[in-house]
């Protein structure tokens, strides 16, 4: 700088470092104020808030948490739609194509909610079928062919007496038993703690809900209820007008 700063002769060598110093960072405070006010940082997006249907539900025998809903598409989520469709009201429609079940109510509505379907080799469909019963946090006994493909579920297997209900268990909060006739066809309509999973095709047959979904399903369906599933476009056209 061309003009000399004079300090009396009463401030000293150590006098003048500290007053340096003290100038520097003072320097450095007033640059980071005005690269705020002209260049603000971007704020943290906001997180998705949780609609009441989503809530903990500290009650439950297991209480459950609230959906992590950011790891759902709102697409997924529960909702009450027009649906115009010849099969009679209370029945429970499972659209595999496009990941949603459909449970079936008067004046041409329906409460649809997103699902987890079969993954290849292990989807199914077609009529005949109907819910059974329910049951609240029930026990998983995972089949003998599965256990067959899974070896590493032979300590909860039918004949070691499955596994315990509880927030971890793969049937999660409830279960609807799907038969055929009198025959248990090993199908459920199940709630499950991998909430993600809703809207992919990861399962062995099984229909997974979100465990808040699941439990207002099982509220709403009663016992016997037929069932149909749909495989392809085409046999939704066939169904729904």
């Amino acid at each position: 700088m061309s003009t000399q700063i004079r300090y009396p002769n009463t401030l000293g060598r150590r006098g003048f470092l500290i007053g340096a110093v003290a100038l520097v960072l003072g320097g450095c405070s007033a640059t980071t104020r005005r690269s705020q006010t002209t260049t603000p940082a971007t704020p943290p997006p906001p997180s998705r808030p949780i609609p009441p249907m989503y809530y903990a539900m500290p009650y439950e025998r297991f209480p459950i948490p609230a959906v992590d809903v950011s790891r759902i598409d709102p697409k997924w989520w529960r909702t009450e739609i027009d649906y115009p469709t010849d099969e009679r009201v209370g029945t429970v429609i499972v659209d595999t194509p496009n990941r949603y079940l459909y449970h079936v109510r008067p004046g041409g509505r329906a409460v649809r909610y997103g699902v987890g379907v079969g993954r290849d080799g292990f989807s199914w469909a077609g009529r005949g079928r109907h819910i059974a019963y329910k049951r609240e946090w029930p026990r998983w006994n995972p089949p003998d062919e599965m256990v067959a493909r899974q070896p590493e579920l032979e300590p909860v297997s039918i004949a070691n007496g499955g596994m315990d209900p509880g927030l971890n268990n793969p049937l999660g909060s409830r279960a609807l038993y799907i038969h055929e006739g009198n025959q248990d066809t090993i199908y459920r309509i199940h709630g499950s703690p991998e909430e993600w999973t809703v809207g992919q095709a990861v399962s062995s047959g099984c229909i997974r809900m979100v465990n808040q979904d699941v439990i207002h399903l099982a509220d709403n369906v009663r016992d016997g209820s037929p069932l149909v599933v749909i495989a392809d476009h085409a046999m939704r056209h066939l169904l729904t007008t």
